[in-house]
């Protein structure tokens, strides 16, 4: 009996230090298990990866391979048209500086998150100021698609756009550290693959609009 109560209280401490201890916290006050929380982003992050590893062959693919965009061309397939188009005029350096870019602007705003939200910031307020920003921009594109306007509003665009999506990777990261949930980490790793690649389009924009 004695034995049986001691393993129990082995156990129980066991498990208290691993919902407490070990892993640095996140955040002041954090009251999750900090090992969770950091499975839960390595697991989102290893997910993005794999995203954008597959997006960049992809893209490569329809570059390279002549056959692919001659058949986007020749029959109605609507999104293979569309990756196309949007592929075609930014073939060159506008590619490379994009993605150069986009990488640099991504590790930063990444790191600073985390360093800020351990010191007790919280970017959550931000949620409703993109919001509105991203029905701003929406309205700035159908204005300029009914009414050229020509580079100039280009790259007020892509501009407009790149600190609207540097914001969202802000925004996303800090729910990624803070508030989704274990079963959501599919969900997560979307939202900030969507922002890296709108960032990266609208980099593109704004720089084939300057050359």
């Amino acid at each position: 009996m004695f034995g049986y109560q001691k393993g129990l209280d082995v156990e129980a401490g066991t498990s208290g230090a691993a919902a407490t201890g070990g892993a640095r916290q996140l955040y002041p006050g954090m009251q999750e298990s900090p090992e969770l929380r950091w499975a839960l982003i390595r697991k989102i992050y290893v997910i993005l990866s794999l995203q954008l590893l597959l997006t960049a062959v992809v893209a490569a693919v329809v570059v390279k391979v002549r056959a692919i965009p001659h058949f986007f061309t020749t029959t109605s397939a609507g999104l293979g048209l569309y990756i196309f188009l949007i592929i075609l005029p930014f073939i060159g350096k506008v590619i490379l500086e994009s993605a150069i870019l986009t990488t640099v602007v991504v590790l930063s705003l990444t790191a600073y998150t985390f360093w800020a939200v351990n010191r007790g910031k919280d970017f959550s307020f931000l949620g409703p100021f993109l919001f509105a920003a991203i029905i701003v921009l929406l309205v700035f594109a159908l204005i300029q698609i009914l009414f050229p306007l020509g580079k100039l509003s280009q790259m007020i665009y892509g501009g407009l756009a790149s600190l609207i999506f540097s914001g969202y990777i802000v925004y996303d990261t800090n729910n990624i550290i803070k508030r989704y949930t274990y079963d959501q980490y599919v969900w997560a790793a979307v939202s900030l693959y969507l922002d890296v690649i709108n960032l990266f389009l609208s980099l593109m924009t704004l720089f084939r609009a300057a050359d």
